[in-house]
């Protein structure tokens, strides 16, 4: 019997919670900002708001916290629903912060009504300089007192647009000698006339994150409110404002962000990348964004099971991608295409083989008993890899060598004659015989052969292109570094080989196949192919590459 995976700090809560009685079902909630792609730090917590309300009674709304009209696109917006759905989730009801503009705003006449909150004159230079330190208490602002109808009138004007950017905000009036230094009168609006995705130029001032956040979540009856460690501090302000509002009492329960090596995970930064053009979109396969990833050929599975490895913790460190690197390849094995494709080819005759060609079975994956078989075309002239051929090998060498016998997968065993070169010596081709009693599945030739090589039948081959890609930094934490983190980038994170040829099953490849080409790694069909020009991106290896280069460092 299988041990019962062991519950996580959040599942222990819910369960309490749903077991006392105190809610009958649960509601989560996803509220990325629509100000960049989403990536692959965005996919735990996804599967973990997600993932709750599969397990326990509920549901999960997404809710795009678009409170900053100078970032946010509706691309951004469009491309976030299309990661979740790829990643395998559905969201109850799809939500904007900005759905609740009238609503905070009505919250925040509610403060100044009760003497909680205050317009302010101050730079924002003032009020960083009154907020004191961590040891030392901050000092009023000199417009904390100002009255009521005052701070009403200067609000309703502010909304109005009487007043330019950055002149005046509205802040909380709690504590500025607050122990939590976030609880120091913090902004709860400022002026910023700027025309908004959703709501054009209806609105001249926005709601800061702390004073949309609790108060959407309260709106929305979000039972768990689910955030990263960095919002610990926040929580206080959270309930602060909920309390006073005297609105549904949400919590927020925090977990600890996974950092993984090899890559950044910062908006802001890769928002560098790809404006500065170190790669070629947000959607570069180099790049740790969901849709970076889906065009690198991982699959949703691999990244739900990456997700469920490195679990739900309240303290941060940093994850190898190795591991997410190893969850891809665990997935592929089972479920990819096998496919012969040559990246460096060498011709070889096969001077005995008479017929004009044949079609061989050939499975299509060992590891699915269902997988099937496809026919893959033979013929006198194939082409092989160049590192399968040596003329002068070492002891134990079993691929091909003048005078050596090698199996090619799913077809004959040939046997080397005769190498040709030009005139400069460089090797042209093999001339090789190969022996028509030892046809894979019904050999009766008696002859044992240590090496399998893969090949593709010259007349029937097609080219492509194929996109060796690899991790984006060659450090494991560029952003730990001295200087600028793009100083660290790998320069062979990218390398392309147009000598290419496949088998031309290959040419029926859609954007949702997934191929291991035998020997090589694991690809998929990219965007930019056409019927015309093929071009495949690697997923990754078949093995570990980088698991060497630790073990010298």
């Amino acid at each position: 019997m299988s041990e019962e995976k062991s519950l996580n700090f959040i599942e222990e809560i819910i369960e309490n919670d749903l077991n006392s009685g105190k809610y009958s079902s649960i509601v989560t909630r996803f509220p990325p900002e629509p100000n960049g792609y989403l990536h692959i730090g965005h996919a735990s917590s996804i599967c973990l708001n997600f993932g709750l309300t599969k397990k326990y009674p509920g549901y999960t709304n997404l809710r795009f916290d678009d409170t900053n009209p100078t970032t946010e696109e509706t691309e951004y917006v469009e491309s976030i629903k299309e990661d979740i759905r790829w990643m395998g989730f559905e969201w109850k009801h799809e939500l904007y912060a900005s759905d609740y503009f009238q609503q905070l705003y009505d919250f925040a006449v509610l403060l100044i009504k009760k003497g909680l909150a205050y317009v302010d004159d101050s730079t924002s230079e003032a009020i960083a300089a009154m907020k004191g330190t961590p040891t030392e208490p901050g000092k009023d602002s000199p417009f904390r007192n100002r009255s009521v109808e005052e701070n009403l009138d200067l609000f309703q004007r502010m909304k109005n647009g009487e007043f330019p950017d950055g002149s005046r905000t509205l802040r909380a009036k709690i504590d500025m000698a607050h122990i939590n230094m976030l609880m120091r009168d913090p902004i709860l609006y400022r002026i910023k006339h700027a025309h908004h995705h959703r709501t054009g130029d209806a609105w001249c001032i926005y709601p800061m994150y702390d004073f949309a956040h609790g108060q959407s979540d309260s709106i929305e009856n979000i039972t768990h409110s689910i955030c990263t460690l960095e919002f610990v501090p926040h929580r206080e302000l959270y309930d602060w404002l909920i309390a006073q509002l005297e609105i549904y009492p949400s919590h927020q329960y925090e977990f600890a962000r996974r950092n993984i090596n090899y890559t950044v995970t910062s908006k802001r930064k890769l928002l560098q990348l790809v404006n500065e053009g170190h790669v070629t979109g947000w959607d570069d396969p180099r790049m740790p964004t969901i849709s970076g990833l889906r065009r690198r050929g991982f699959t949703p599975e691999s990244i739900r099971d990456f997700c469920d490895r490195i679990g739900v913790a309240k303290r941060e460190n940093m994850v190898d991608v190795g591991l997410l690197e190893f969850c891809v390849r665990e997935h592929l094995n089972k479920v990819a295409q096998r496919r012969m494709v040559v990246f460096d080819p060498l011709k070889v005759v096969i001077t005995n083989y008479t017929a004009a060609e044949e079609l061989l079975p050939t499975e299509n994956n060992p590891e699915d008993p269902n997988g099937g078989t496809r026919m893959v075309p033979f013929s006198a002239e194939i082409y092989i890899e160049q590192d399968d051929f040596m003329e002068n090998p070492p002891k134990k060498y079993f691929r091909l060598a003048p005078g050596q016998m090698v199996r090619l997968k799913s077809a004959y065993i040939i046997r080397c004659e005769e190498v040709v070169k030009d005139a400069d010596g460089k090797l042209i081709e093999l001339r090789c015989t190969y022996i028509p009693e030892s046809k894979s599945g019904s050999d009766t030739s008696g002859i044992n052969v240590k090496g399998t090589l893969h090949w593709v039948s010259a007349k029937h081959a097609v080219s492509a292109e194929v996109r060796l890609y690899d991790r984006l930094f060659r450090v494991e934490d560029p952003t730990d570094e001295e200087g600028d983190f793009k100083e660290y980038l790998n320069p062979e994170s990218l390398q392309v080989v147009n000598r290419v040829y496949a088998e031309p099953d290959l040419l029926n490849a859609d954007l949702n196949s997934r191929y291991q080409f035998l020997r090589k790694g694991y690809f998929c069909l990219d965007k930019d192919s056409t019927t015309e020009h093929l071009v495949f991106n690697r997923t990754v290896t078949l093995k570990d590459a980088w698991a060497k280069e630790v073990k010298k460092a």
